[in-house]
């Protein structure tokens, strides 16, 4: 994969997909910094990637501690060449659900946790990027664009998720003068941790083996990595603005 080796690489989160990528890029010579809000997650994928990865703990809603991570990774190994937005996840632990039973907080501190790291990561990014270039990737859903109620009804997420797509695309606009690609990865059923819910049910797993043909369930969390490290490589240079889904079939089946 074109030209990956002596770059620097942000990843927000520290598991799942988040941790998937940055296996990836560190076996490709990236330096790889790893920004997440458990600091045992973090510490032990570092631990992982050995004497080129940076752990920085931060809670991403926060444009301060943002700020401050991308600092830590620029002191230690320079400034990130490739940003890559995962951080986030499942609402319904706060009662994230069908617009009209869910509560005016669940909907607040699902968007919250969603779509507020994408703004501190990407703005951060950007403004590191402006002078030199670089690739951002946001790590979207692909609920954003091909619902599957009842059974994946979380409207404050897809809401969040659909919000990345229309920066991913207003970004791109705005910033190709500057060689600043940005693109996003839409997963769908993916085995990581957040999809703890999905895995234990055997209805959803089920679902999930006609709705994802393609891997007869659940994908893996290298699957989205694969993309993400293909988008941030030299070998993607041409493209920008570009919403593109990892989802085993999940938006052309018509399972029910």
């Amino acid at each position: 994969m074109g030209l990956l080796g002596g770059t620097v690489a942000l990843i927000t989160g520290s598991s799942g997909i988040a941790a998937a990528t940055a296996r990836r890029m560190s076996e490709r010579d990236t330096s790889v910094c790893v920004v997440g809000i458990d600091p045992g997650e973090v510490a032990a994928l570092v631990g992982e990637l050995g004497e080129a990865a940076l752990g920085h703990v931060a809670d991403l809603r926060s444009i301060e501690e943002t700020d401050a991570a991308f600092a830590a990774c620029t002191e230690r190994f320079g400034s990130p060449d490739v940003v890559v937005a995962v951080a986030g996840g499942s609402g319904r632990r706060f009662g994230d659900g069908a617009i009209d039973t869910m509560t005016d907080e669940a909907w607040q501190d699902t968007l919250s946790l969603n779509a507020t790291p994408v703004m501190t990561t990407t703005r951060a990014a950007v403004s590191a990027m402006k002078t030199r270039g670089g690739s951002i990737i946001i790590v979207s859903s692909v609920l954003a664009s091909s619902p599957a109620p009842p059974r994946f009804e979380t409207h404050a997420y897809a809401a969040a998720k659909g919000a990345a797509l229309a920066l991913v695309t207003s970004l791109a606009a705005s910033y190709a003068g500057h060689g600043i690609r940005v693109n996003a990865v839409l997963p769908a059923a993916t085995n990581t941790p957040m999809a703890a819910r999905a895995a234990d049910d055997s209805e959803i797993q089920d679902y999930l083996a006609r709705k994802q043909p393609l891997t007869g369930g659940m994908i893996e969390a290298d699957d989205v990595a694969a993309l993400i490290t293909f988008l941030a490589s030299d070998d993607a240079r041409a493209i920008t603005g570009q919403l593109i889904a990892v989802d085993g079939g999940w938006s052309v089946s018509q399972a029910t």
